[in-house]
Protein backbone atom coordinates (compact mmCIF):
# COMPACT_ATOMS: atom_id res chain seq x y z
CA UNK A 1 0.00 0.00 0.00
CA UNK A 2 1.42 3.22 -0.90
CA UNK A 3 0.41 6.75 1.53
CA UNK A 4 -0.86 9.70 0.09
CA UNK A 5 2.30 11.61 1.67
CA UNK A 6 4.74 8.59 0.43
CA UNK A 7 3.75 9.10 -2.95
CA UNK A 8 6.76 11.75 -4.73
CA UNK A 9 3.58 13.07 -6.92
CA UNK A 10 1.82 14.04 -3.90
CA UNK A 11 5.15 16.62 -2.54
CA UNK A 12 4.83 20.13 -3.33
CA UNK A 13 7.21 21.65 -5.66
CA UNK A 14 10.46 23.65 -5.14
CA UNK A 15 8.90 26.57 -6.17
CA UNK A 16 5.54 26.44 -4.57
CA UNK A 17 7.44 25.56 -1.67
CA UNK A 18 9.81 28.39 -2.01
CA UNK A 19 6.56 30.85 -2.52
CA UNK A 20 4.64 29.57 0.29
CA UNK A 21 7.98 30.54 2.78
CA UNK A 22 7.99 34.08 1.02
CA UNK A 23 4.47 34.94 1.90
CA UNK A 24 5.17 33.48 5.11
CA UNK A 25 7.70 35.45 6.03
CA UNK A 26 6.09 39.00 4.44
CA UNK A 27 3.16 38.23 6.63
CA UNK A 28 5.76 38.05 9.84
CA UNK A 29 7.78 40.75 9.03
CA UNK A 30 4.90 43.46 7.58
CA UNK A 31 3.78 45.43 10.14
CA UNK A 32 0.33 45.53 12.12
CA UNK A 33 -1.86 48.41 10.75
CA UNK A 34 -1.08 51.01 12.48
CA UNK A 35 -4.35 52.80 14.22
CA UNK A 36 -4.02 56.98 13.72
CA UNK A 37 -2.55 58.90 16.66
CA UNK A 38 -4.68 61.66 18.54
CA UNK A 39 -2.99 64.88 17.81
CA UNK A 40 -3.38 68.25 19.25
CA UNK A 41 -4.28 71.52 17.44
CA UNK A 42 -2.98 74.65 19.03
CA UNK A 43 -5.33 77.46 18.17
CA UNK A 44 -6.59 80.81 19.04
CA UNK A 45 -8.97 80.28 22.23
CA UNK A 46 -6.87 76.66 23.20
CA UNK A 47 -6.33 72.99 22.18
CA UNK A 48 -7.95 70.70 20.90
CA UNK A 49 -8.00 67.20 20.41
CA UNK A 50 -8.56 65.66 17.34
CA UNK A 51 -8.72 61.28 17.93
CA UNK A 52 -8.53 60.65 14.11
CA UNK A 53 -8.24 62.58 10.85
CA UNK A 54 -11.51 64.37 10.31
CA UNK A 55 -13.40 62.96 7.44
CA UNK A 56 -16.73 65.48 7.87
CA UNK A 57 -15.54 69.12 7.96
CA UNK A 58 -17.54 72.09 8.41
CA UNK A 59 -16.48 75.43 8.21
CA UNK A 60 -17.67 78.67 9.25
CA UNK A 61 -14.96 80.21 7.99
CA UNK A 62 -13.99 81.62 4.00
CA UNK A 63 -10.13 81.84 4.47
CA UNK A 64 -10.38 78.16 5.78
CA UNK A 65 -12.84 77.17 3.15
CA UNK A 66 -10.74 79.17 0.65
CA UNK A 67 -7.20 76.98 1.99
CA UNK A 68 -8.60 73.77 2.00
CA UNK A 69 -10.21 74.12 -1.59
CA UNK A 70 -6.75 75.10 -2.83
CA UNK A 71 -4.81 72.14 -1.42
CA UNK A 72 -7.55 69.72 -2.67
CA UNK A 73 -9.33 69.21 0.97
CA UNK A 74 -13.13 67.95 0.22
CA UNK A 75 -15.13 69.47 3.11
CA UNK A 76 -19.03 68.89 4.00
CA UNK A 77 -20.47 72.18 5.59
CA UNK A 78 -20.05 75.56 4.56
CA UNK A 79 -21.76 79.24 5.32
CA UNK A 80 -24.98 79.56 3.70
CA UNK A 81 -23.99 82.85 1.97
CA UNK A 82 -21.54 85.15 1.11
CA UNK A 83 -19.75 82.46 -0.19
CA UNK A 84 -17.56 84.52 -2.96
CA UNK A 85 -17.13 84.20 -7.02
CA UNK A 86 -14.15 82.24 -6.93
CA UNK A 87 -15.76 79.55 -4.37
CA UNK A 88 -19.20 79.35 -6.00
CA UNK A 89 -19.36 75.79 -6.37
CA UNK A 90 -19.91 75.43 -2.46
CA UNK A 91 -23.47 77.04 -3.18
CA UNK A 92 -24.32 73.77 -4.78
CA UNK A 93 -27.06 71.83 -2.23
CA UNK A 94 -24.29 69.16 -1.83
CA UNK A 95 -22.52 70.82 0.03
CA UNK A 96 -24.79 70.98 3.64
CA UNK A 97 -25.47 74.84 5.02
CA UNK A 98 -24.73 75.61 8.62
CA UNK A 99 -25.75 78.81 9.48
CA UNK A 100 -24.06 82.29 8.59
CA UNK A 101 -20.66 83.45 9.31
CA UNK A 102 -21.71 85.12 12.64
CA UNK A 103 -24.29 82.61 13.69
CA UNK A 104 -24.33 79.06 13.50
CA UNK A 105 -27.25 75.95 12.33
CA UNK A 106 -26.73 74.14 15.77
CA UNK A 107 -29.22 71.61 14.95
CA UNK A 108 -28.44 71.03 11.39
CA UNK A 109 -24.38 71.03 12.63
CA UNK A 110 -25.10 68.71 15.56
CA UNK A 111 -26.89 66.25 13.10
CA UNK A 112 -23.87 66.20 10.84
CA UNK A 113 -22.13 64.42 13.53
CA UNK A 114 -18.53 66.28 12.26
CA UNK A 115 -15.45 64.99 13.08
CA UNK A 116 -14.13 68.62 13.25
CA UNK A 117 -15.68 72.04 13.02
CA UNK A 118 -13.64 75.53 11.92
CA UNK A 119 -14.54 78.90 13.08
CA UNK A 120 -13.06 82.35 13.27
CA UNK A 121 -13.02 86.08 13.23
CA UNK A 122 -17.07 86.60 13.08
CA UNK A 123 -17.51 83.12 14.16
CA UNK A 124 -15.19 82.43 16.74
CA UNK A 125 -17.73 84.14 19.83
CA UNK A 126 -19.87 80.46 19.30
CA UNK A 127 -17.00 78.74 19.85
CA UNK A 128 -17.74 77.19 23.05
CA UNK A 129 -21.18 76.28 21.85
CA UNK A 130 -19.51 74.42 19.19
CA UNK A 131 -16.84 72.74 20.80
CA UNK A 132 -19.77 70.81 22.93
CA UNK A 133 -21.11 69.46 19.66
CA UNK A 134 -17.98 68.29 18.21
CA UNK A 135 -13.89 68.88 18.39
CA UNK A 136 -13.57 72.49 17.03
CA UNK A 137 -10.64 75.11 16.68
CA UNK A 138 -10.35 78.96 16.40
CA UNK A 139 -7.94 79.78 13.28
CA UNK A 140 -8.86 83.76 13.80
CA UNK A 141 -6.16 86.07 12.75
CA UNK A 142 -4.17 88.45 15.39
CA UNK A 143 -4.54 92.16 13.92
CA UNK A 144 -0.77 92.48 15.48
CA UNK A 145 0.29 89.53 13.65
CA UNK A 146 -1.71 89.38 10.89
CA UNK A 147 0.36 87.45 8.16
CA UNK A 148 2.16 85.77 10.46
CA UNK A 149 -1.10 84.32 12.61
CA UNK A 150 -2.59 83.76 8.77
CA UNK A 151 0.35 81.75 8.22
CA UNK A 152 0.21 79.74 11.20
CA UNK A 153 -3.66 78.87 10.40
CA UNK A 154 -2.53 77.54 7.43
CA UNK A 155 0.05 75.56 8.46
CA UNK A 156 -2.21 74.08 10.98
CA UNK A 157 -4.73 73.12 8.56
CA UNK A 158 -2.07 71.42 6.64
CA UNK A 159 -1.11 69.30 9.65
CA UNK A 160 -4.54 68.24 10.50
CA UNK A 161 -5.19 67.20 6.74
CA UNK A 162 -1.53 66.07 5.60
CA UNK A 163 -1.00 68.48 3.49
CA UNK A 164 1.99 70.32 4.79
CA UNK A 165 4.45 70.36 1.72
CA UNK A 166 1.83 71.75 -0.25
CA UNK A 167 0.95 74.83 2.11
CA UNK A 168 4.37 75.25 2.28
CA UNK A 169 4.72 75.88 -1.02
CA UNK A 170 1.91 78.63 -1.22
CA UNK A 171 3.06 80.61 1.70
CA UNK A 172 6.87 80.42 0.06
CA UNK A 173 5.50 81.63 -2.79
CA UNK A 174 3.72 84.37 -0.89
CA UNK A 175 6.74 85.24 0.60
CA UNK A 176 8.86 85.94 -2.18
CA UNK A 177 5.96 87.76 -3.87
CA UNK A 178 5.74 89.93 -0.75
CA UNK A 179 9.86 90.88 -0.73
CA UNK A 180 9.12 92.03 -4.67
CA UNK A 181 5.99 94.48 -3.13
CA UNK A 182 8.37 95.87 -0.38
CA UNK A 183 10.95 97.07 -2.75
CA UNK A 184 8.43 98.91 -4.64
CA UNK A 185 6.70 100.10 -1.72
CA UNK A 186 9.70 101.67 -0.99
CA UNK A 187 9.48 104.58 -2.99
CA UNK A 188 5.73 104.97 -3.01
CA UNK A 189 5.25 107.41 -0.43
CA UNK A 190 2.64 107.53 2.15
CA UNK A 191 -0.96 105.01 1.52
CA UNK A 192 -3.63 105.43 3.54
CA UNK A 193 -6.25 102.40 3.65
CA UNK A 194 -9.88 103.35 4.04
CA UNK A 195 -13.37 101.69 3.61
CA UNK A 196 -16.80 102.78 2.52
CA UNK A 197 -19.84 101.63 3.87
CA UNK A 198 -23.49 103.23 3.47
CA UNK A 199 -21.89 106.50 2.24
CA UNK A 200 -19.66 106.74 5.51
CA UNK A 201 -16.23 106.52 5.68
CA UNK A 202 -13.52 104.85 8.48
CA UNK A 203 -9.63 104.89 7.83
CA UNK A 204 -7.36 101.54 9.16
CA UNK A 205 -3.55 102.00 10.40
CA UNK A 206 -0.92 99.74 10.88
CA UNK A 207 -2.19 97.12 13.61
CA UNK A 208 -5.73 96.74 12.10
CA UNK A 209 -7.58 94.04 10.63
CA UNK A 210 -5.93 95.52 6.82
CA UNK A 211 -2.68 96.72 8.22
CA UNK A 212 -0.75 94.13 7.14
CA UNK A 213 -0.58 96.92 3.84
CA UNK A 214 1.70 98.53 5.90
CA UNK A 215 3.26 95.83 8.13
CA UNK A 216 3.96 93.50 5.51
CA UNK A 217 3.49 94.87 2.31
CA UNK A 218 5.87 98.21 3.30
CA UNK A 219 3.18 100.85 2.60
CA UNK A 220 4.43 103.85 4.92
CA UNK A 221 1.23 105.19 6.68
CA UNK A 222 -0.24 108.83 6.05
CA UNK A 223 -1.53 108.64 9.41
CA UNK A 224 0.79 107.38 12.97
CA UNK A 225 -2.16 107.24 15.12
CA UNK A 226 -5.60 105.68 14.44
CA UNK A 227 -8.23 103.88 16.40
CA UNK A 228 -7.77 100.52 16.34
CA UNK A 229 -11.42 99.23 16.67
CA UNK A 230 -12.98 96.58 14.22
CA UNK A 231 -14.75 98.69 12.06
CA UNK A 232 -11.60 101.30 11.91
CA UNK A 233 -11.47 105.14 12.49
CA UNK A 234 -13.77 107.05 11.04
CA UNK A 235 -12.92 109.81 9.41
CA UNK A 236 -14.12 112.62 7.20
CA UNK A 237 -12.87 114.24 3.80
CA UNK A 238 -11.29 116.68 5.72
CA UNK A 239 -9.44 114.16 7.88
CA UNK A 240 -7.65 112.83 4.13
CA UNK A 241 -6.49 116.34 2.80
CA UNK A 242 -4.99 117.22 5.98
CA UNK A 243 -3.45 113.56 5.94
CA UNK A 244 -2.84 114.50 1.62
CA UNK A 245 -1.41 110.66 1.11
CA UNK A 246 0.48 109.82 -1.87
CA UNK A 247 -1.66 106.51 -2.31
CA UNK A 248 -5.85 105.96 -1.31
CA UNK A 249 -6.41 101.89 -0.60
CA UNK A 250 -10.28 101.73 -0.93
CA UNK A 251 -12.10 99.02 -0.04
CA UNK A 252 -16.22 99.07 -0.55
CA UNK A 253 -17.50 96.93 1.80
CA UNK A 254 -21.23 97.42 0.58
CA UNK A 255 -19.49 95.68 -2.76
CA UNK A 256 -18.12 92.90 -0.60
CA UNK A 257 -21.26 92.02 1.21
CA UNK A 258 -23.60 92.58 -1.70
CA UNK A 259 -25.38 96.05 -0.13
CA UNK A 260 -27.09 98.73 -3.10
CA UNK A 261 -24.86 101.13 -1.26
CA UNK A 262 -23.13 104.25 -2.86
CA UNK A 263 -20.15 103.04 -4.81
CA UNK A 264 -16.82 103.93 -3.20
CA UNK A 265 -15.45 105.23 -6.57
CA UNK A 266 -18.74 108.09 -6.52
CA UNK A 267 -18.33 108.82 -2.49
CA UNK A 268 -14.84 109.80 -3.07
CA UNK A 269 -15.11 112.33 -6.12
CA UNK A 270 -15.29 115.30 -3.57
CA UNK A 271 -13.28 118.35 -4.40
CA UNK A 272 -11.21 117.71 -1.23
CA UNK A 273 -9.98 114.57 -1.70
CA UNK A 274 -9.11 115.68 -5.64
CA UNK A 275 -6.90 117.90 -3.44
CA UNK A 276 -4.89 115.18 -2.57
CA UNK A 277 -1.71 114.26 -3.93
CA UNK A 278 -3.07 110.17 -4.45
CA UNK A 279 -6.01 111.69 -6.72
CA UNK A 280 -3.95 113.99 -8.11
CA UNK A 281 -1.63 111.72 -9.38
CA UNK A 282 -4.18 108.82 -9.78
CA UNK A 283 -2.77 106.95 -7.58
CA UNK A 284 -6.35 105.68 -6.05
CA UNK A 285 -6.27 102.04 -6.06
CA UNK A 286 -9.52 100.04 -5.31
CA UNK A 287 -9.08 96.95 -3.49
CA UNK A 288 -10.78 93.27 -4.43
CA UNK A 289 -13.42 94.02 -1.49
CA UNK A 290 -14.30 90.24 -0.86
CA UNK A 291 -10.63 89.26 -0.76
CA UNK A 292 -9.79 92.00 1.43
CA UNK A 293 -12.70 92.23 3.63
CA UNK A 294 -14.45 88.48 3.76
CA UNK A 295 -11.74 86.36 2.85
CA UNK A 296 -8.76 88.04 4.25
CA UNK A 297 -6.08 85.40 5.87
CA UNK A 298 -7.05 82.66 2.85
CA UNK A 299 -4.06 81.55 1.12
CA UNK A 300 -5.43 81.89 -2.37
CA UNK A 301 -6.73 86.04 -2.01
CA UNK A 302 -3.41 87.35 0.25
CA UNK A 303 -1.62 85.71 -3.20
CA UNK A 304 -4.03 87.71 -4.80
CA UNK A 305 -4.19 90.61 -2.58
CA UNK A 306 -0.24 90.85 -3.26
CA UNK A 307 -0.62 90.79 -6.70
CA UNK A 308 -3.06 93.47 -7.13
CA UNK A 309 -0.95 96.02 -5.00
CA UNK A 310 2.24 95.00 -6.98
CA UNK A 311 -0.32 96.02 -10.30
CA UNK A 312 -0.96 99.54 -8.67
CA UNK A 313 2.54 100.43 -7.95
CA UNK A 314 3.66 99.09 -11.08
CA UNK A 315 1.15 100.88 -13.66
CA UNK A 316 2.66 104.44 -11.48
CA UNK A 317 6.01 103.46 -12.82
Amino acid sequence: MVYPDKNPRCWPSRQGLAAGLAILLALILSPAPSRAEPITITHAQGETVLPAPPKTVLTLDLASLETLDAVGVEVTGVVSSHIPAHLSKYKDSKYLKIGTLFEPDYETINAAAPDLIIVAGRSSPKYKELSRIAPTIDLSTDENAFLATAFRNARTLGRIFGKESEIEARIGKIETAIQAVREKSRGAGRGLIILTTGGRMSAYGPRSRFGTLHTDFGITPAVDALDRAVHGQGISFELILKANPDWLFVIDRDAAIGLAGQPAAQLLDNPLVARTNAWQKGHVAYLDPVRWYLVGGGLVSLQANIDQITHALDATH
